[in-house]
C-alpha cells in the first residue's frame, strides 16, 4: 500500500490491489455498520472509499471498489447502493483524470469558499505567467473536485428521496430534497471524509519523498568525497612509479604491479562499507608501494586485535591518514620513521590509532586541520555524514616528536550497511 501511494503513476495490476485493498476496508465499514444494527452509522464509508479509489487509482480501482464495497448493502436489500458506489467510483476517477499534474491529487482541498476564492482572485488577477497559469489550475482543479464530491452526495440524496425502500445507506431516517440546511451538512461531512486521507496519505507521501532526497544527496557528499581522495592518491602513486622506472625498473615494474591491486579495489562497485582486513589490505598494498620508494627509512608496525578484522568500516578511512603521515611527517624527516597502525574493541565501538613519529604538526597548522586539506578533513567529513554525533576523531602532535590520530566508531550491522549501499540507487 505504502509503494503503490508513493506513485504517480501505477500498473493495471497495482490499479487492481489497490481496488480490493479499498473494497475490504471499506466493504468491511458497511458490513460493520450492519452488524451493529445502525448503533455505528457513521463508520460507514463505502460511498467515500469508492470515491477515494477512483481519485487515486482511475476508473479500474473507483469502478471495482464500488461494485465489492456495496456488496454488504446489495445483501441486506439496498439495492441501489451498487449503481451508487460504482457512480461514485467513476467521479472520483474523473477527478484523477482532471489533474493538471498527478501528483496535484494530493493537494485536494475540502474548503469550497476558499477554493472559490483563490479560483476568482488569480482569474481576476492582469498579471499572466506560467506561476500565474499553475496557479490558476490549482484552483480551478480544487473547485472541480469540490463539485465532484458534492454531485455525488446529492445523488445519494436523490436515490434515497426517489427509492424509499429499496435505496441505500444514509445517516438520516428521512429525506426532503428541500431541506437545503441538511444537505449542506451532508455534503460538507462528504468532503472531508473524501479529503482527509487524500491530505494525510499525501504528508507521508511527501515526508517519505524528503527522506528519499536526503538519502540521495548524502550519498552524493559520500560519492563527492570518495572521488577527492581517489584522484589525489593515484596522482602520488603514479609520481612514485615515475620516479624508479629510470632508477629501477624491477622495483617499479612491482610497483605498478601493485597499484593494478589498488585499482581493481576502487574501481569495483562503490561502496560505503569494507570489512577493516580489507582497508588493512588495502593499506599494505599501498605501503608496500611506498616502501620501495623510502627503502628501508620507512618502516610500518602492526597490532590489530583478531575481534575487530571483521567489523565494517567507512572504505578508504585509513589510506588518507597513513599517507599524511608519510608525506607530511616521515617525507621531511632525513632518518625516516616508523607508521603504527593499531586497532581494539572497547564494548561494541571500534577504535582506531595511526601513529607516526615524524616531524609534528605545529599548533597553528593543527587548529585548522579539519577545514583545510584533503587527508584529515575528508575523513571527518565522511565519517560525519555517516554518523552524525556517534564518532570521534582526534588529533594530537608535537613538533618533532610525531603525530597521533586517533577514530573511534560505533558498531555497523551488516543490515544497515547494505541499506546504506542500496540507497545510492
Amino acid at each position: 500500500m505504502q509503494r503503490m501511494l508513493l506513485r504517480d503513476e501505477r500498473t493495471l495490476r497495482e490499479r487492481l490491489h489497490l481496488a480490493f485493498i479499498f473494497a475490504i476496508l471499506y466493504g468491511a465499514s458497511a458490513e460493520f455498520r450492519i452488524l451493529s444494527n445502525g448503533k455505528y452509522q457513521a463508520i460507514d464509508l463505502a460511498l467515500e472509499g469508492s470515491m477515494i479509489s477512483g481519485i487515486l487509482g482511475g476508473y479500474v480501482s473507483g469502478l471495482i471498489t464500488g461494485l465489492i464495497a456495496s456488496i454488504p448493502d446489495m445483501l441486506v436489500g439496498k439495492w441501489m447502493s451498487m449503481p451508487l458506489f460504482s457512480a461514485a467510483g467513476i467521479m472520483g476517477a474523473l477527478i484523477h483524470d482532471l489533474a493538471p499534474r498527478p501528483e496535484d491529487i494530493w493537494g485536494f482541498s475540502p474548503f469550497v469558499d476558499l477554493n472559490l476564492w483563490r479560483f476568482f482572485r488569480q482569474l481576476l488577477r492582469l498579471k499572466r505567467d506560467l506561476i500565474h497559469r499553475r496557479l490558476i489550475e490549482l484552483a480551478a482543479f480544487n473547485v472541480a473536485c469540490n463539485f465532484l464530491v458534492v454531485l455525488v452526495e446529492a445523488l445519494r440524496w436523490g436515490v434515497c428521496a426517489t427509492f424509499p425502500v429499496h435505496n441505500t445507506f444514509f445517516l438520516f431516517e428521512s429525506v426532503h430534497l428541500k431541506d437545503w440546511l441538511l444537505f449542506a451538512y451532508c455534503a460538507g461531512t462528504t468532503l472531508f471524509a473524501v479529503s482527509l486521507p487524500i491530505r494525510v496519505w499525501g504528508s507521508f507521501r511527501a515526508e517519505r519523498q524528503l527522506e528519499t532526497q536526503h538519502a540521495r544527496l548524502t550519498e552524493a557528499r559520500l560519492a563527492a568525497l570518495t572521488n577527492q581522495i581517489n584522484p589525489h592518491f593515484l596522482f602520488n602513486t603514479l609520481n612514485s612509479i615515475a620516479t624508479l622506472i629510470r632508477i629501477n625498473p624491477d622495483n617499479a615494474r612491482n610497483m605498478i604491479y601493485r597499484l593494478s591491486k589498488i585499482l581493481r579495489r576502487l574501481l569495483r562497485k562503490a561502496e560505503n562499507y569494507s570489512p577493516l582486513r580489507e582497508e588493512i589490505a588495502f593499506i599494505d598494498d599501498y605501503l608496500a608501494i611506498e616502501m620501495v620508494r623510502f627503502g628501508e627509512k620507512l618502516k610500518f608496525e602492526k597490532d590489530i586485535e583478531p575481534a575487530t578484522l571483521s567489523r565494517l568500516v567507512p572504505s578508504m578511512i585509513l589510506q588518507p591518514i597513513i599517507e599524511n603521515s608519510i608525506r607530511h611527517g616521515l617525507a621531511n624527516k632525513v632518518t625516516g620513521g616508523t607508521v603504527r597502525l593499531r586497532t581494539w574493541l572497547e564494548g561494541t565501538r571500534l577504535n582506531i590509532l595511526i601513529e607516526d613519529d615524524g616531524v609534528g604538526i605545529d599548533e597553528e597548522k593543527l587548529q585548522t586541520l579539519f577545514e583545510s586539506g584533503v587527508g584529515v578533513s575528508n575523513v571527518n567529513e565522511r565519517l560525519r555524514v555517516l554518523f552524525g554525533a556517534g564518532y570521534r576523531i582526534a588529533v594530537d602532535s608535537n613538533p618533532g616528536k610525531g603525530t597521533k590520530t586517533r577514530i573511534e566508531i560505533p558498531e555497523v550491522e551488516a543490515a544497515d550497511a547494505i541499506l546504506t549501499t542500496v540507497s545510492r540507487g
